[in-house]
């Protein structure tokens, strides 16, 4: 009797720890799921919107390079790579290196 008592028991603390590990899990999953969630609520709502005014971007075309623009304020927005398109390769190395000094700061 006393023996079964200690493999119930080694039983129950095995089964606890992957029922715990089970709801660890899905609730990593559930935070995952709610976080891609928020970021694709925020994006949407930022899309082609001038992060400066608020206003509505809309795309040009500048040096054959699609640009956006504020349809309010006139600003000019950037994707990634699009300056060193447009800066040619004579400053490509200039501006790879100031845009990398900014992204290895974040």
């Amino acid at each position: 009797m006393t023996k079964e008592k200690k493999s119930s028991k080694t039983e129950d603390e095995y089964i606890a720890k992957e029922e715990a590990e089970k709801v660890k899990r899905l609730q990593d999953k559930l935070k995952e799921e709610a976080e891609a969630k928020q970021r694709a609520e925020i994006q949407a709502a930022c899309f082609m919107t001038c992060p400066k005014c608020g206003g509505g971007l809309e795309e040009i075309i500048f040096r054959g390079i699609e640009i956006d623009r504020c349809t309010s304020c006139d600003g000019v927005w950037l994707d990634e790579g699009e300056l060193q398109k447009l800066s040619g390769s004579d400053d490509a190395n200039i501006i790879g290196d100031i845009l990398g000094f900014f992204k290895s700061g974040s």
